[in-house]
């Protein structure tokens, strides 16, 4: 339907939630740009812990550009002030989507939007305290003892982030199933049924997803995941819609 179509009233719709988007989307960038500046302000410190994994190896960084200490510091907060601001952020865009949902559905953004939040920290916190300090060690001995190993800041950086965001995110397969579940575009039975498909698809998925070649972190990452495959095997289970669900929908 065109916009000249539309009666007055209806209109009136699409520019108030228009406004509620706006509003909405102006309270989260400023909640990330406030929050990052504090970020800034404690960006030594926040680069002693991405940099504590190397360090601890013995190694340092090295600053090849004028401006490349600046905004490796620039990059982490902003990053920071995300993960800090995010609860604001949260809240601006249930602000905007809660009219939309109906109570039923309101009751389970309470209960998995904390748990997704919190899967996709221990994904984070597993990959940088269980898996970086092997992947580092491992580049390290291949590199031998003819070379001499430099790591530039900025490059460093970028592989710890790119390594262990997608850990955070893989976590996220148990909520993503049971929404899908909900759907009814996950059934449960296929899910078991093709587990050996599965376990191919998370292994070429580890490789695409880890920054390194080296074996060891594409199946330190392959390991968890088919694991939480495994979880949300059970999970899609539990969420399967009952008989009286279904009936209810259809009413």
């Amino acid at each position: 339907m065109a916009l000249s179509d539309m009666s007055p009233e209806e209109k009136q719709t699409i520019i108030e939630h228009l406004e509620a988007l706006r509003n909405s989307l102006i309270i989260a960038f400023v909640a990330i740009i406030i929050a990052a500046v504090f970020c800034f302000y404690f960006s030594e410190e926040i680069l002693a812990i991405i940099t504590s994994p190397l360090r601890s190896l013995n190694e340092g960084l090295i600053v090849t550009g004028v401006t490349e200490a600046f905004f490796v510091k620039l990059k982490l907060s902003f990053y920071g002030g995300f993960i800090i601001a995010f609860p604001v952020v949260a809240w601006a865009l249930w602000r905007f989507f809660k009219p939309a949902l109906y109570p039923s559905e309101r009751k389970y953004v309470f209960v998995f939007v904390p748990l997704a939040v919190g899967l996709f920290t221990v994904g984070v916190l597993f990959a940088y305290f269980g898996i970086l300090r092997l992947v580092l060690n491992f580049f390290i001995y291949i590199a031998g003892e003819n070379l001499d190993t430099m790591f530039k800041v900025d490059q460093y950086v970028s592989f710890v982030l790119a390594f262990t965001i997608p850990f955070g995110l893989v976590f996220e397969l148990p909520v993503v199933v049971f929404f899908l579940t909900k759907l009814g575009i996950v059934k449960y039975e296929a899910m078991a049924r093709n587990r050996k498909y599965a376990l191919l698809v998370i292994v070429i998925l580890a490789a695409a997803l880890t920054p390194g070649p080296d074996p060891i972190s594409q199946m330190m990452m392959a390991g968890p995941v088919y694991l939480l495959y495994e979880i949300s095997i059970w999970v899609s289970k539990f969420a399967k819609p009952r008989k009286t669900e279904v009936a209810e929908e259809t009413e």
